[in-house]
């Protein structure tokens, strides 16, 4: 099992990057405020869920590249830590300005395709596998147990927290997408947040051994 040690520092990164502006986040809220909040809530749901098929990828993935060389995984956290220094820069240097459109007038969809959407949308998505790949195995420690299981664990806890997340920014899309389109501001400083804690991870995995 986890730490709670390794679960808090795992859990804290995740909301902070999870609450970053983003395609999916802005998405939920666009479509909260054109649809409804009910709406808003399937399509983020469905979203959040859609890690679950990178959760899976990335304990596969892991778990094959640890059982084939331990360099081969030690490359990997490698490659990831570059990865993730590529996307704070990029976060860094982000000149915000994030808004939010839910003046659309868009037809009707039932709740199920909506979730279904926002499911496929994030399913099939190569930079969010990329990105589990990278960020997950940052958060592994080979002492305490088996790497393909905390892995999983990691993957379920972010899908929660993304479920949450992206369910509250559903619910609240009219209050939350009208504050961010009159501060945003606050998106140049939550980029900079982000990208502070994905340089400050991908340094550490790559100088580390």
């Amino acid at each position: 099992m986890l730490s709670p040690e390794q679960l808090l520092a795992f859990l804290g990164v995740a909301l902070m990057i999870t609450a970053s502006p983003g395609p999916d986040n802005l998405m939920v809220l666009g479509v909260g405020m054109s649809r409804g909040r009910r709406q808003g809530m399937a399509f983020g749901l469905g979203c959040a869920l859609g890690c679950l098929t990178h959760t899976l990828l990335a304990t596969i993935g892991v778990s094959a590249l640890l059982a084939a060389s331990p360099i081969a995984f030690t490359a990997l956290k490698v490659a990831g830590g570059l990865y993730l220094v590529w996307l704070g820069i990029g976060a860094i240097r982000s000149r915000g300005g994030a808004r939010v459109d839910g003046s659309k007038a868009l037809p009707d969809e039932s709740l199920r395709r909506l979730f279904a959407k926002g499911l496929f949308a994030n399913s099939i998505n190569p930079k969010v596998v990329l990105f589990f790949l990278s960020f997950l195995p940052q958060f592994v420690i080979a002492g305490h147990g088996s790497v393909a299981w905390q892995t999983a664990q990691l993957g379920l806890v972010f899908t929660a927290q993304a479920c949450l997340l992206f369910g509250l920014l559903g619910y609240f899309s009219g209050a939350i997408g009208l504050w961010v389109n009159r501060h945003p501001g606050v998106g140049l400083w939550l980029d900079r947040v982000a990208g502070t804690i994905f340089i400050g991870l991908g340094l550490r995995l790559i100088l580390a051994r």
